[in-house]
C-alpha cells in the first residue's frame, strides 16, 4: 500500500502529537523494524524432546515453532 496523502512534516507532527490517525500518510509497504529481522535457525533435538515439546504446543494450542519462539525470548528476557 502507498501512502494516499502528502503532508508537511510539521502538520504530521502535530496530528500525530495531537493523538490523531496518521496511518493513512504512511506507506507501509517498505517498513522495516530494525533488529527484529528474521534469520532461519537449524538445529536437533533428541526424539523424546520434540514429542514432548509438541504435545506443550498442543495443549497451548500453538505450533512447535512459536512455542520454541517463546520459551526462548522468555528465557533471553530473564538473562
Amino acid at each position: 500500500m502507498t501512502a494516499k496523502k502528502t503532508i508537511t512534516a510539521e502538520e504530521f507532527d502535530r496530528k500525530f502529537d495531537d493523538g490523531e490517525d496518521v496511518s493513512e500518510y504512511l506507506d507501509w509497504s517498505s517498513a522495516r523494524r530494525p533488529g527484529q529481522e528474521l534469520q532461519r535457525v537449524t538445529f536437533e533435538l533428541p526424539a523424546w524432546t520434540l514429542m514432548r515439546l509438541d504435545k506443550e504446543a498442543r495443549r497451548l494450542g500453538v505450533t512447535r515453532q512459536a512455542l520454541t519462539k517463546i520459551w526462548i525470548a522468555e528465557r533471553l528476557e530473564n538473562v
